[in-house]
């Protein structure tokens, strides 16, 4: 039926670190959470696959531009090797062909705007590349915006707070407005909390956070406040629901590895809803970024997502809402 649109995955980073270290490893088949195969049974429609920069990590080894290009050309290579399966897309006339034709669609995105180094010619570069969203930070503070205090041990995020008083900077501005202008999807995912209310009250058409939950039921600080929940909502904007433990149940609250459930998905879905109606609510399981520890185990498992909305009473309308009619309806309207 192809009915999942999942806006984030960091599976072609996965690809060619492990590449990197000289595995064998590709989107056909792999060990990964997410590959053609997997997608397939789990029915989707499309995945935005990130470009993601790892700015701790890489700075000092190479410049931050050319990790994100390197990633693109594992995105590129391997997605263009499967035509009759994936369909690479840049407008939401694409999925459309893609759909009819059959296939899956790929949409490319960027995770950690340090890539751009501060230059609005190297954004417009990415953007010809194909990039349709875009974060303003990951975990570091960069030349556009400040993220929240996240203290990090490697991946492991440590130390957590909001930051309130540091927002975008006079470039990040500059950013917003060329993206609105190009047709790239604002994405406030990993912005600190001042940063996402610069956001809400300077953006003019729809933006998103690709894979945030949502804080009233977890107090991460990758979390939305029902206040921001709210913001997204008024401006059209659609959340991506997470999967990963840390952002679905406080880690206080697990007892054991599996005592984070597809059950509290479906709990951080109905809160959105409840604070920002049916529209603002979409998926972002951040597969291949996160150890989910529970039912869906990969790609592959989200009809076990779908059974339990089902089971906790939604109807066949709001569940394709959910699961991709929301975030279709931005991208056309944005891309």
């Amino acid at each position: 039926m192809m009915r999942i649109a999942d806006m984030h995955c960091d599976t072609i980073y996965e690809i060619y670190e492990r590449r990197a270290k000289g595995e064998e490893c590709g989107i056909l088949e792999n060990s990964l959470h997410i590959d053609l195969g997997k997608m397939k049974r789990g029915d989707y429609l499309l995945q935005n696959f990130a470009l993601f920069v790892p700015k701790g990590d890489i700075e000092g080894k190479m410049p931050l531009p050319e990790y994100a290009f390197r990633l693109a050309d594992v995105f590129f290579t391997e997605m263009r090797k499967y035509p009759d399966q994936i369909g690479i897309v840049k407008s939401y006339q694409d999925i459309e062909e893609n759909r009819k034709k059959g296939r899956m669609s790929a949409m490319l995105t960027m995770e950690e705007g340090a890539a751009c180094e501060g230059k609005l010619e190297y954004l417009r570069i990415f953007y010809e590349l194909g990039v349709r969203m875009f974060t303003f930070t990951w975990n570091h503070p960069t030349e556009l915006a400040w993220p929240n205090h996240v203290i990090m041990h490697g991946f492991q995020a440590g130390f957590c707070e909001p930051d309130t008083e540091h927002g975008l900077t006079e470039k990040g501005f500059e950013f917003l407005e060329e993206m609105e202008r190009i047709g790239m999807i604002l994405d406030v995912s990993h912005l600190g909390d001042k940063g996402i209310y610069d956001v809400i009250a300077h953006a003019k058409k729809p933006f998103v956070a690709s894979h945030s939950n949502a804080r009233a039921l977890c107090g991460h600080v990758r979390n939305l406040t029902d206040e921001m929940i709210r913001g997204i909502a008024q401006k059209g904007g659609v959340i991506g629901m997470n999967f990963a433990p840390a952002f679905l149940r406080d880690e206080k609250d697990w007892g054991s590895p599996k005592a984070v459930s597809v059950e509290d998905v479906v709990r951080h879905i109905r809160h959105m809803i409840q604070v920002g109606g049916m529209e603002c609510v979409g998926l972002g399981s951040d597969l291949d970024g996160c150890k989910i520890s529970f039912e869906i185990e990969s790609a592959a498992d989200m009809p076990l997502l779908i059974n339990c909305l089902e089971k906790n009473g939604f109807t066949a309308s709001q569940i394709d809402k959910i699961c991709f009619e929301n975030v279709l309806r931005l991208y056309k309207e944005v891309l």
